[in-house]
């Protein structure tokens, strides 16, 4: 059976990731891997709150609890999946992957990758 280590390393051997990192709601580390560039503790310090604000809006625009937020920005883009109630996939991509690729994959192996949490 696969581990949340095993998730970590497939898609951090993905073309274009700089970063995975499996953190709970509190911000707190489970596992991860990253470029020696990306403070990968500072980063999920960071996703709560954009989780809070994330949660806030689904539930004012009737849209449900979050399942998969992509932020772009001008050098690359940040994907936060939902794994559990308490465990989120941070993403870091670069602006050359293949991000369709990537959230496919998120989503067709969502109920995969909640049984390792």
């Amino acid at each position: 059976m696969p581990t949340i280590r095993d998730l970590v390393a497939a898609i951090r051997r993905r073309d274009g990731i700089d970063a995975a990192v499996v953190l709970g709601r509190d911000g707190l580390l489970i596992d991860h891997q990253a470029d020696a560039s990306v403070d990968a503790e500072s980063v999920a310090a960071h996703v709560p709150s954009i989780l809070q604000y994330a949660e806030d809006l689904g539930a004012s625009a009737d849209r449900g609890h979050l399942l998969t937020a992509v932020i772009e920005y001008r050098s690359g883009s940040a994907v936060i999946a939902a794994m559990s109630a308490d465990a989120f996939l941070l993403v870091l991509v670069r602006p050359t992957a293949d991000l369709g690729a990537l959230l496919f994959d998120l989503r067709r192996h969502r109920a995969n990758i909640a049984a390792l949490v």
